[in-house]
C-alpha cells in the first residue's frame, strides 16, 4: 500500500516549532507496519525531530542556529529578498528538508521524548507545503 498526501501547515513565526500533532491530523490512515515519509516543498524551512517536552529547546535551537548562520554577511550576494533570506536558505541546508519515521502497530515510532519541528527561518513564512507519504 502506498498513499500520498499534500498538505499546508498553519503559518509560524520564524522558531522551531512542534507539528506532530498538526502532521499526524492530515496523514492518510497509516498501515500496521510501514515508513512514513515527509517532504517540505521549501527552500527556507526544514523539518527535524528533536526533544518535544521542554519549551527551552525551542529556544536554544533558534538561538544556536542563528549563531551558526547570522544575517547582514557581508560576503552574501543572494540579498533582494530580505536579510533573514539567504541565511534561511542556509538552515534549510542545515536541518534537512525531510525526515522518515517507522510506522508500528498503526502509529508513529518516534521516542517518547521526540516531536515534529518545522524550522522556520523566516520572519514570516506563510503556510509551508509538506508532502506526506505512507508506504506499508
Amino acid at each position: 500500500m502506498t498513499a500520498q498526501k499534500e498538505f499546508t501547515l498553519t503559518p509560524r513565526r520564524r522558531g522551531f516549532h512542534l507539528v506532530t500533532e498538526e502532521i499526524i491530523r492530515n496523514l492518510p490512515p497509516l498501515p500496521s507496519a510501514g515508513i512514513l515519509h515527509l517532504f517540505i516543498k521549501h527552500t527556507s524551512a526544514g523539518l527535524t525531530i528533536n526533544e518535544n517536552a521542554d519549551p527551552d529547546v525551542q529556544t536554544d535551537m533558534e538561538a544556536i542556529f542563528n549563531r551558526l548562520v547570522k544575517e547582514r554577511e557581508p560576503y552574501y550576494q543572494h540579498t533582494c529578498e530580505g536579510d533573514d533570506d539567504m541565511p534561511a536558505h542556509a538552515k534549510a541546508t542545515l536541518s534537512g528538508t525531510s525526515l522518515t519515521i517507522p510506522i508500528t502497530n498503526g502509529r508513529l515510532n518516534i521516542g517518547i521524548w521526540q516531536g515534529i519541528y518545522l524550522c522556520e527561518f523566516r520572519n514570516r513564512g506563510g503556510g509551508r507545503r509538506i508532502v506526506a507519504t505512507v508506504i506499508g
